[in-house]
């Protein structure tokens, strides 16, 4: 069973979000901002990252500056959440680390394939 945590601040978000993998038969562990998200790394052990990148305390790309400085979590990909469309963000993300990214409000079917493209790569 793939783990995967979610690092996302708001409750719908993240109650729509843990649902949809849930019911994917995901494990799927919470935190709502990215000091909590860094705790969780470091007692256990994830397949995926999901990462808003809009966190309070700890921006996103912060966070994920933090996992790829670290060796025990520098492999884990991390798929970017963002309400950001702006022009450059999407490739701002993917320069800083992500795996991939997924724009909000969350297209079901991309999602879904696109976790499991980034789950099933990482057992390749």
């Amino acid at each position: 069973m793939f783990n995967i945590l979610v690092v996302e601040d708001n409750p719908v978000n993240m109650m729509l979000t843990v649902d949809i993998l849930e019911s994917q038969g995901y494990k799927v562990t919470s935190a709502e901002d990215g000091f909590i998200a860094l705790a969780k790394v470091k007692d256990n052990d994830f397949d995926l990252i999901l990462l808003d990148i809009q966190l309070p305390k700890m921006d996103g790309l912060e966070v994920l500056a933090s996992l790829k400085e670290n060796d025990s979590t520098s492999n884990i990909p991390v798929i970017a959440l963002t309400a950001h469309s702006m022009r450059g963000d999407n490739e701002r993300f993917i320069a800083a680390g992500c795996s991939d990214y997924v724009s909000k409000p969350i297209d079901i079917r991309e999602f879904r394939e696109k976790v499991k493209y980034h789950l099933e790569s990482r057992v390749s």
